[in-house]
C-alpha cells in the first residue's frame, strides 16, 4: 500500500521528477536554436506522468494473461512505448505543432521523461516508507542512469525515425514509424530481460550495452537536428 505521509512523496517525487529534469534539460539544449514552446513541453511532460495510470493496469492484464515471461517483457514494453506515441499524437494530431523534423523527437522524449519521472516516483515510495532514505536515493541514481535514460532513447528512437521521414510520403512515414516502434520495443524489451534475470554480475555490462545505445541515439539526433537546420 503506498504511502499518505505527505514527507515521503514529496521526498520520492523529487528523487523520480529531477533525474528526467535533469535528462529534459540535455536533451532541450540540443534544440535551442529553435526552442519549443515551454507551455506545451509542460503539457507534454505531465501527460507522459499521467499516461503511467493508463499503463499499469495494461501491464497487469498482460501479467496475468500471459503466461510465458519472455511474452510479457515485450508486452510490457510495447504497451509503454505505444502509450507514450500515442500521448505525442493525441496532442498533434491534425495541427501544424510538429513543424520540423526535430519536434516528433523533442516531444516523444519529453513525454518519455514525464513518464520516467512518475514511475520512478512510485518506486521511491517504498524505500523512503521503510525509512531506508540511502537505499532510496541509491535506487534514484541507478533508474537515473538506467530507467530514465532507457525511456528517453526508447521514445528518441521513435521520434527521430518518424522525422527521417518528415519529407516523405504517407506509405514512407508509416513504415518508418513502425520501425522506429519496434527497434523501441525491441530495446525496451532487452533491457527490461537483462535487468529481471540479472544475478547482479552483469550490471556494468547492461549498462554498458543501454549507454552504446544512448550514443548512437544521440548521433541520429544530430543527424536530425542537421536536417531541421
Amino acid at each position: 500500500m503506498l504511502s499518505t505521509d505527505p514527507k515521503i512523496l514529496g521526498l520520492a517525487f523529487l528523487g523520480g521528477v529531477i533525474p528526467s529534469f535533469i535528462w529534459l534539460w540535455f536533451w532541450l539544449r540540443e534544440d535551442k536554436l529553435n526552442p519549443e514552446p515551454r507551455g506545451l513541453l509542460s503539457i507534454i511532460f505531465i501527460l507522459g506522468m499521467l499516461s503511467v495510470f493508463l499503463v499499469i493496469p495494461i501491464q497487469k492484464f498482460i501479467q496475468a494473461n500471459v503466461s510465458a515471461n519472455n511474452l510479457q517483457i515485450i508486452g510490457w514494453a510495447g504497451v509503454e512505448e505505444l502509450v507514450k506515441y500515442l500521448v505525442v499524437v493525441l496532442i498533434v494530431y491534425k495541427t501544424n505543432i510538429a513543424n520540423e523534423p526535430i519536434d516528433w523527437a523533442i516531444f516523444l522524449i519529453t513525454t518519455a521523461l514525464g513518464f520516467a519521472a512518475f514511475e520512478n516516483t512510485l518506486f521511491l515510495i517504498k524505500p523512503f516508507s521503510l525509512d531506508q532514505t540511502t537505499v532510496g536515493l541509491m535506487t534514484s541514481q541507478l533508474r537515473f542512469l538506467g530507467s530514465t535514460l532507457l525511456h528517453t532513447v526508447a521514445s528518441g528512437i521513435i521520434g527521430i525515425f518518424i522525422g527521417l521521414s518528415f519529407y516523405l510520403g504517407r506509405f514512407a512515414k508509416a513504415v518508418y514509424l513502425l520501425i522506429g516502434i519496434l527497434f523501441a520495443i525491441a530495446l525496451h524489451s532487452t533491457f527490461n530481460f537483462f535487468i529481471m534475470n540479472n544475478n547482479g554480475g552483469n550490471v556494468l555490462n547492461i549498462f554498458a550495452f543501454l549507454w552504446v545505445a544512448a550514443v548512437i541515439n544521440l548521433l541520429l539526433f544530430e543527424k536530425l537536428r542537421r536536417k531541421t537546420d
